[in-house]
């Protein structure tokens, strides 16, 4: 993921500001606010300045996921060259579920909390979608795991990321 962020920066950080950058990245599925927060540290925003530009990034796009994915996967299966791609996104989701559907509300708060690969708002919005959580329900598991993963990762990218590019 690391090298991925970095790419991302060192290509849109060519035509926009560094701010930018990093919200761009914390919107983006996989990268998200993980990604965010180590670019930022890697580009010397500050933490200050980073955490709600990724927090902010990281929450725009969940309302769409919940409101809209199933309708937009549901178009896209009746395109054919989708249709393999849209299941197997949906059985990969699914396959990631097993907490959310035995604790739902806090399942979901871990799932996107804890930063693991395959894990964060995205994927935790798609799943939360799917098994047709509340949305105010998911809606604030959701921003209380990004305040777990904000908390962990700027641990992560300010204190032990920070130590060790010093």
């Amino acid at each position: 993921m690391e090298s991925l962020a970095v790419w991302f920066a060192n290509t849109l950080g060519k035509y926009v500001s560094s701010k930018v950058v990093i919200f761009i990245i914390s919107m983006i599925p996989i990268l998200e606010l993980r990604g965010g927060l180590i670019v930022a540290k890697l580009l010397n925003v500050s933490i200050l300045t980073a955490i709600p530009i990724c927090i902010i990034g990281n929450i725009i796009p969940i309302p769409f996921i919940l409101l809209f994915i199933k309708q937009i996967f549901k178009w896209l299966k009746n395109i054919s060259f989708c249709k393999k791609i849209i299941e197997k996104l949906e059985a990969r989701a699914m396959g990631k579920s097993d907490s959310i559907k035995r604790y739902e509300f806090w399942g979901l708060v871990l799932f996107v909390g804890i930063p693991l690969p395959g894990t964060g708002a995205w994927t935790g919005s798609l799943i939360a979608a799917l098994l047709d959580i509340d949305f105010k329900k998911a809606i604030l598991a959701e921003l209380l795991g990004i305040a777990i993963a904000t908390v962990i990762m700027s641990i992560f990218s300010y204190g032990l990321l920070g130590v060790l590019l010093s």
